[in-house]
């Protein structure tokens, strides 16, 4: 067909085929990058390891976080406990920002690249939630999560059953929630781009049920007793635990995290 057409015509013809198939292969980039919504995960210096961020769970008590703040800072970290909004019992996404906040200012207090981020019971959640929103971009090196209902608990679908008694939170902790819904969706890895995620949870959780809610794809997942099995910890226990809170030094270090079995109970108990 080309061939019949005088060569400047032939040329015009071909440079606006041309001009056409590259404005369609710019609109198929554009559209998948919409798609995904993600950005390149942004580079934090894995062996630096940052100022640590402890966050509080449903309740947002600051008080219980204290045994392991002051392991922390005896190790030389600099160490905050987040203070969550109205007692953490509302929007875990408006407390993801909070935890954003937080995280800013601590980089602008020492001028470290990143921080370490410890996560207990819902504080996990919030966590979560604030890499999700950050798709990629937030500075953190590492997160672990202490009992985190991830998955949710059932005991939030129990309170939801009785009005009044179950705030916001409580409704998103729910394990149908859209909340944890849309967290939650996907096949493959649960864990947001970025940081490498810790889990440690307890067999004997008695608020996170079932125990297992805490296992994220993707993540180190370690349960108490597969390194020490006699350990009788319960949920409200993890965050002074000696045994748990030398787990959470130890994957806080500049080496890589670990997955920590029965050969380091011993080193870790003492």
């Amino acid at each position: 067909m080309f061939s019949s057409l005088a060569p400047a015509r032939r040329r015009l013809v071909l440079g606006c085929c041309a001009a056409v198939l590259i404005a369609l292969v710019a609109g198929l980039v554009v559209a998948l990058a919409r798609g995904t919504g993600r950005s390149s995960p942004r580079a934090v210096p894995q062996n630096l390891p940052g100022p640590v961020l402890l966050v509080p769970g449903y309740g947002g008590s600051t008080s219980g976080l204290g045994v392991l703040a002051a392991r922390l800072r005896e190790q030389g970290k600099d160490v905050e406990v987040v203070s969550l909004p109205g007692n953490a019992q509302g929007d875990l996404a408006a407390q993801a920002r909070v935890l954003a906040a937080a995280a800013r200012d601590a980089i602008a207090r020492t001028g470290a690249p990143s921080v370490d981020v410890v996560g207990y019971s819902a504080g996990g959640v919030v966590a979560r939630l604030w890499l999700d929103q950050a798709r990629g971009s937030a500075p953190v090196r590492r997160v672990v999560t202490l009992g985190s209902p991830q998955h949710g608990t059932d005991l939030a679908s129990l309170g939801a059953l009785f009005a009044g008694q179950c705030p916001t939170a409580c409704r998103q902790l729910d394990p149908a929630s859209d909340l944890l819904a849309g967290l939650n969706a996907g096949s493959g890895s649960e864990v947001p781009a970025g940081p490498a995620f810790v889990s440690l949870w307890t067999r004997n959780d008695e608020v996170v049920i079932p125990p297992s809610s805490a296992v994220l794809a993707g993540g180190i997942n370690i349960e108490i007793q597969s390194v020490c099995p006699a350990s009788a910890v319960s949920h409200s226990q993890l965050p002074s635990d000696p045994l748990v809170v030398a787990m959470v030094a130890a994957e806080l270090q500049p080496s890589p995290p670990v997955q920590l079995g029965t050969g380091d109970c011993a080193r870790l108990s003492s």
